[in-house]
């Protein structure tokens, strides 16, 4: 297996990646997915692929170095997906390797993320690979401000 990370304008953003992502993200249209990355790049945005020996793009992780006041520097994992044709093979665990090992490079204090209530097979994964439940994640949904109101 090969782990690659994949920067903007990559044509294998949308070819690779986009299919095994939009497991996770099906709301991403390849024109949203490419603004996303687009203004997140700048923000340490970045996208890891797992392929094959044959070519395949079977694992996607979307992650980030964050500096703040709790974790001083940590490693943050928006997006962590494995080919439904895939699972159960060890690309997540080896893509969460991958990510530890450039936490650590990086001097991260932590690597964690955020996982759906309803994402149960996923807890069942995190679990297994000794990521504790640490914190609550909460959420207000917002509406966009109506540019016309002024």
């Amino acid at each position: 297996m090969k782990i690659i990370d994949l920067e903007p304008g990559d044509r294998r953003l949308d070819t690779d990646l986009l299919p095994v992502l939009r497991e996770l993200r099906p709301h991403l249209t390849t024109g949203l997915f490419q603004e996303v990355y687009a203004n997140g790049h700048p923000q340490g945005l970045r996208f890891t692929a797992a392929y094959t020996d044959d070519g395949a793009c079977v694992g996607v992780a979307g992650w980030r170095i964050v500096d703040n006041t709790s974790a001083i520097r940590k490693l943050y994992v928006d997006d962590l997906v494995t080919a439904a044709n895939a699972r159960s093979t060890g690309v997540g665990h080896r893509l969460l390797a991958h990510l530890e090992d450039r936490a650590r490079a990086a001097g991260c204090r932590e690597l964690n993320l955020d996982s759906g209530t309803q994402r149960t097979g996923a807890h069942r994964f995190y679990l297994r690979e000794r990521l504790d439940i640490v914190a609550f994640h909460f959420t207000r949904p917002l509406e966009p401000l109506d540019p016309q109101a002024g």
